[in-house]
């Protein structure tokens, strides 16, 4: 492996895992190209990332940084993630993550090597001080879809009045665009990412401090997948943009199962399905469901009389007895499987026998069935989710559960419907072969090593920081 000329950049994530595993990924894949990493996170969010394989553990360096306690101890005791809190708490984990500004200092004024760029995700707004201290230019990497970039790119670069539902339930100005929020769900965005919360600034304020301080943006996609609304973000933002591909995960290889592993048993059931006829349902561990929406997804899953594996987190509010609805187990029996906790989610996706995933529509989640060209059904609930799930169909992969439009609820019925259309009906027909087809370029390693050889390029020919 040749290095960069010492190339040095460290990377500081936003503490939740849809963002910390897109930045370790774009991490191995710098090693990968020579280049050395310093990857800033809080010491538990480190222990939970995927192991640094051995060929790069020279060109990878975890650096913990204890995240401080607040006054009042508003954050439960060893959480450091999203994932760790409700989601009323995550503001205080900004505020938490905003006092790491003086060790985050220190590390880099103390390295005996200083770093030739920081990359960042959009929390640590203050990073535009240290950037002109040390003179070290700034990417912010954006792992969100270039749908969800390019409709908040046009709602900020056309001035639209953010006070107005009407800004938010439009789509960009891309011929037959429908990626823009249903009304029910403007209401809570306009609040979430543009008016102040616990933290003192809000997520807009925070996204466009990090704007205006850094040299490039780099976006998780690649123009072999979608060219107008990467050209539109590109148009809007001001900055150079940067594609990096889609850094797929690697494909795993074949697992074999101790005999007293409960997923022996899962995979030998699988072994026996036929082939793409099983849907894989898993909203992760980020997505907090009610009991009311499990139950609902449960009674869709059972009346679309689909075979079906469900990854299932239990909830905080769960006692064991009660997370699915009662007899959902005897009456699934045979047709479908639940598994309680952690899941080898790129074996399964990649199992034969899985032919749709059924989740919420989170980016680096599609990213993964797609690479194994399964169809997708989408049932989206939070921030970037909606406006994926609008892309998605428009890439015609996938299918949107329906809800009621002036509240957000859906059904059972609903649920089993688009699972149907998705896995077996005739009209499903050309999304599971456009799946298939889009699994070339998802799953194309050459490609999106091409991404990041022209990334590690940009690095190496960096503008100079003018003297301040």
């Amino acid at each position: 492996m040749a290095e960069n000329k010492g190339l040095h950049v460290v990377v500081f994530p936003w503490s939740a895992f849809g963002h910390l595993i897109p930045h370790f990924q774009l991490s191995i894949a710098l090693a990968k190209a020579g280049v050395h990493v310093s990857f800033i996170s809080t010491p538990k969010n480190l222990q939970r990332l995927p192991p640094i394989p051995p060929s790069l553990s020279s060109f990878i360096t975890p650096v913990p940084i204890p995240l401080p306690k607040l006054p009042g101890d508003p954050l439960p005791e060893g959480a450091e993630a999203t994932v760790d809190i409700p989601f009323e708490k995550i503001p205080f984990l900004k505020v938490a993550l905003d006092l790491a500004e003086p060790p985050f200092r220190k590390f880099i004024a103390d390295h005996p090597h200083p770093p030739d760029w920081f990359i960042v995700d959009f929390n640590v707004s203050w990073i535009s001080d240290i950037s002109r201290e040390f003179r070290v230019p700034i990417v912010f990497f954006r792992v969100l879809s270039p749908g969800f970039l390019a409709f908040y790119a046009h709602v900020l670069g056309a001035r639209l009045p953010l006070s107005e539902i009407g800004s938010l339930i439009s789509p960009p100005p891309i011929e037959g665009s429908t990626v823009a929020y249903r009304r029910h769900e403007a209401v809570g965005i306009r609040a979430g990412f543009f008016e102040k919360n616990d933290s003192g600034m809000s997520d807009y304020e925070r996204v466009t401090k990090i704007i205006s301080a850094c040299q490039a943006i780099a976006v998780r996609t690649c123009y072999e997948f979608d060219v107008d609304y990467l050209k539109l973000y590109s148009n809007y933002c001001g900055k150079k943009v940067i594609p990096l591909g889609l850094l797929p995960p690697e494909k795993p290889p074949k697992t074999e199962f101790e005999a007293n592993s409960p997923w022996k048993s899962t995979f030998e059931w699988l072994d026996q399905q036929n082939p793409k006829s099983v849907v894989f349902v898993g909203f992760g561990s980020e997505c907090k469901l009610t009991k009311d929406q499990i139950h609902e997804i449960a009674r869709g899953v059972e009346l679309s009389e689909l075979p079906f594996l469900w990854a299932l987190r239990k909830p905080d509010w769960a006692e064991d007895s009660d997370v699915l609805p009662a007899g959902f187990p005897d009456r699934t029996a045979g047709r479908g499987m639940v598994s309680m906790g952690w899941a080898p989610q790129m074996e399964i996706l990649g199992h034969p026998a899985i032919g749709g995933s059924f989740f919420h529509g989170g980016w680096g989640s599609a990213i993964e069935a797609l690479e194994f060209g399964n169809c997708l059904i989408l049932l989206p609930f939070i921030v970037d989710q909606p406006l994926n799930a609008r892309l998605l169909v428009e890439k015609g992969v996938a299918v949107e559960v329906e809800r009621n439009e002036d509240d957000g609820c859906f059904s059972g019925e609903a649920i089993a419907k688009a699972l149907r259309e998705a896995m077996v009906s005739g009209e499903g027909e050309k999304i599971r072969k456009r799946a298939e087809e889009v699994a070339a370029i998802f799953g194309d390693t050459k490609l999106h090593q091409r991404y990041i050889e022209e990334f590690v390029e940009f690095l190496k020919n960096r503008d100079p920081i003018p003297n301040q």
